[in-house]
């Protein structure tokens, strides 16, 4: 029996290896999303894709990292974005991560280095059972500590192999893109760095998930020179356009006295005002806040995302009203941006007037017509509906909200109140009856 439990505790720290981390908190910002989609398509083409089926995540992490985890889905941390010195990294780092989903590599690691690690793991607890049978417990756990131990050196392996393959993949779409290396290489550089920082051991790659760091910067020196394009400057709107993003993501995560300090009043730039209005909203000085976007409008009236920004610290201030106007001006210069009309739809349901409630309704379900994956769209949605005195649809949209939040049990109770007041067989109630078994499902495996 100790010995099986032993078995079954290493076979989950396997599992565990073959697994990103998923709990980390996602950030949502219409700029960012739409930045990101836009440097990585050429990308993505260039892979062999289609960029319209990419999805680029941005993960609330400090550390440096990004990673796929299955589909067209990429994960960026938001440490990555901060420290990043250009938008070239960010292109490397985007490329490299287009070769896992090109080579089909998440699944591949479970299919390919997976099994050849089970076989060895199976074949330890059968050697290990059979000595343990024959009296020699300590010989048994021994043989079982060995097979575990090569099964995950199997498994580092292939994740090695799979890495050094995808670093020349994308090495290959940085040059069908027309985009230089300069940056992939620099960003090696800067891991490779913290790696000394942290004293992490550069002579033996055999518990590690990826090649060693600086084998990697060898490899892709050789390949990354000889492109054409090796001397080719970055974008310039795309490189100020990073410049304002990652700004702006220092000035929502950071203490706003660390983001005053790094982007003093005297800093003009488009990026220190946006900066600058995150630290003043999060420090409660909603006029100095307003005051910064002021100052990029007066440059360029028609920037949604600006207009964005002036509508959300009015509506987080307590003041509704004066965000509608902002807010419908981003929604019309920004017709496909889901997240700001959400935002705008949270304000006219704030500002308590019942005559706009239909107008939050029809902007909120084109919201999430748009992007399904949107709680808090779906709950604003919600709301609407019931203030409109449509119970059954505000419950579907409640349950959509729970079945995004992980929250089965609400879910099913949500779906079963909008199926019970629907038309029998509509396109809603079909979609409550979906929520439904997903729920029922969900809710019969966590009984297993």
């Amino acid at each position: 029996m100790t010995a099986l439990r032993h078995f079954l505790i290493l076979t989950l720290a396997l599992l565990l290896v073959a697994r990103p981390a998923a709990a980390q908190s996602i950030l949502r910002d219409a700029e960012t999303e739409a930045w990101l989609h836009r440097l990585a398509s050429p990308l993505a083409a260039a892979a062999g894709l289609d960029p319209r089926n990419l999805e680029m995540v941005l993960v609330n992490d400090p550390s440096l990292n990004a990673f796929v985890a299955g589909g067209q889905r990429i994960y960026i941390h938001s440490g990555t974005l901060l420290q990043a010195d250009d938008v070239n990294q960010i292109q490397g780092i985007v490329a490299h991560e287009m070769g896992h989903i090109a080579a089909g590599h998440s699944i591949r690691f479970g299919s390919e280095g997976g099994k050849a690690a089970s076989s060895i793991s199976i074949l330890s607890l059968l050697a290990a059972g059979a000595a343990m049978a024959m009296g020699g417990g300590e010989a048994g756990m021994a043989l079982l500590g060995l097979g575990q131990r090569a099964a995950l050196g199997t498994m580092l392996s292939f994740s090695r192999q799979q890495e050094s393959r995808t670093d020349q993949a994308g090495a290959r779409y940085l040059e069908t893109a027309g985009v230089s290396g300069k940056g992939m290489l620099s960003f090696f550089k800067k891991i490779q760095n913290q790696e000394y920082r942290l004293a992490i051991p550069q002579d033996n790659d055999y518990v590690r998930t990826h090649p060693l760091t600086g084998d990697r910067i060898q490899a892709l020196e050789n390949i990354l020179v000889k492109s054409p394009y090796w001397d080719k400057p970055a974008d310039a709107q795309l490189e100020a356009d990073f410049e304002r993003i990652q700004a702006k993501l220092y000035g929502f995560i950071e203490d706003p006295t660390r983001t005053l300090n790094k982007y003093p009043e005297s800093d003009t730039s488009p990026a220190a005002h946006v900066a600058r209005a995150y630290a003043y909203h999060k420090g409660a000085f909603p006029d100095a806040s307003a005051r910064e976007a002021d100052a990029l409008l007066a440059e360029n009236p028609d920037d949604p995302y600006v207009l964005e920004l002036k509508g959300q610290v009015m509506l987080e201030s307590g003041r509704p009203k004066e965000a509608l106007v902002p807010l419908e001006r981003a929604v019309a210069l920004a017709p496909d941006q889901p997240l700001i009309a959400t935002l705008l739809g949270h304000a006219l349901l704030a500002t308590e007037d019942q005559k706009n409630v239909p107008r939050a309704a029809e902007v909120l379900k084109e919201a999430v017509r748009q992007d399904r994956q949107n709680p808090f769209g779906w709950y604003q949605l919600g709301i609407a509906y019931s203030k409109l005195g449509d119970d059954a649809r505000a419950a579907l949209a409640s349950a959509e909200q729970y079945s995004m939040s992980r929250e089965p049990r609400l879910a099913a109770s949500n779906a079963q109140v909008a199926m019970a007041g629907l038309p029998r067989g509509s396109p809603d109630w079909l979609r409550a009856q979906d929520v439904l078994l997903v729920a029922q499902n969900d809710l019969k495996d966590a009984e297993k």
